[in-house]
């Protein structure tokens, strides 16, 4: 099969989609694809073919306000001058498939989406209209399924899945350093939606209980200034700045308490973190709050779960989990066993799957026209 990935940012971009894309790529060129990637950021993914893009009047019109859908526009003109593929698939939103689906609808081939996120709820009334060449969906999760659902897209052109996890390499360090009693961890950009304020009001009052407790939080961000003057002068908050994945795994598996608290905003959410599924992997008790939520792919006894915006509720989480040694046991094991589901070959399977049901003329857009 002959695929054609859109992605606007690949690594050593930071982030969870430029991850998935990059690993979804490799595991795909590894099992005998041909991929060509479309790009505008980061490097190449190792076998990839690179889509060259040019510019194109549509999309210097449209970079004074999104650079996403100039890039869009370039990837629709370039794939008309390209070598046939056989399915596209694209990362992004209605933004991005609005500019690149009347091209791919010309083609005749299936036009697949992968929504990572929360949707915008500013653009909810032309969504169906943006996203009527698109025959089938991959949410990342039940918020972005849910925003879909809730944009009129029918529920049998949604797949839900999650990014994959590399549980043979995440195995390395489970175990390799002892837990550190006290250690609370989050890994996430220092960005508004993370919400990291939140966590550390929760862990200033979480000290005055465990004087000893401990917070780190990695990543780098716009919100870096303002994070540090909120954690004060003292003791107890550490920003580790950006981290590579190994030093991050290294990290997260010294941790007693895994935590993300991230909220909604108008414009943009979470769909299913990645640092928190990996976490389960390495076998740290993992907290998040209500718009961070890890369903329908893990099960909710895997992982406790705060109402979003309620540092009371997560002082007491922490309290329990750092208190409670059974209650972490019975966390890492059933956080470890849905972990065992999301190796990347798993998930890479359940895409095909999708992919194939589309190749094959099962195509939902088309089961509607008939009926």
């Amino acid at each position: 099969m002959r695929i054609l990935r859109v992605g606007y940012r690949l690594p050593p971009e930071p982030g969870g989609k430029e991850r998935h894309i990059e690993r979804l790529t490799r595991e795909q060129v590894r099992s005998g694809h041909q991929v060509v990637v479309a790009h505008r950021r980061g490097e190449m993914p190792p076998g990839a073919e690179r889509l060259p893009l040019t510019p194109c009047l549509l999309g210097r019109l449209a970079s004074g306000r999104s650079d996403m859908v100039a890039f869009a526009a370039e990837c629709a003109r370039a794939l008309r001058r390209a070598r046939p593929v056989d399915l596209v698939h694209l990362h992004g939103d209605h933004r991005e498939a609005l500019a690149l689906g009347a091209a791919v609808r010309r083609l005749g081939i299936p036009f697949v989406v992968t929504v990572h996120g929360a949707l915008t709820a500013r653009h909810r009334r032309v969504m169906p209209w943006a996203f009527r060449h698109v025959d089938g969906f991959i949410a990342l999760g039940a918020r972005p399924r849910d925003d879909l659902l809730a944009a009129g897209i029918p529920a049998r052109r949604i797949r839900t899945m999650s990014s994959g996890l590399d549980l043979s390499h995440l195995e390395e360090f489970r175990g390799r350093h002892p837990v550190e009693p006290g250690l609370v961890v989050s890994v996430g950009s220092l960005v508004k939606v993370k919400n990291h304020a939140l966590l550390i009001e929760a862990f200033h009052a979480l000290r005055a209980v465990l004087p000893d407790a401990r917070l780190v939080i990695a990543g780098d961000g716009a919100e870096h200034v303002r994070l540090r003057w909120l954690a004060g002068t003292g003791s107890g908050v550490e920003f580790a700045g950006p981290l590579s994945a190994d030093q991050t795994y290294s990290l997260v598996s010294r941790a007693q308490a895994f935590v993300l608290a991230s909220h909604r905003l108008p414009t943009v959410g979470e769909g299913i973190p990645t640092a928190a599924l990996e976490a389960l992997a390495l076998g740290t008790p993992v907290i998040v709050s209500s718009d961070a939520s890890l369903g329908p792919v893990v099960a909710d006894d895997a992982y406790l779960t705060f109402p979003s915006g309620s540092a009371p509720e997560l002082v007491t989480l922490l309290r329990s989990v750092l208190h409670d040694e059974r209650l972490r046991f019975q966390m890492i094991e059933r956080g470890r066993r849905a972990a065992a589901a999301l190796d990347w070959p798993l998930v890479v399977a359940r895409v095909e799957e999708w992919y194939g049901e589309l190749m094959n003329g099962r195509r939902p857009r088309r089961a509607e026209a008939a009926s």
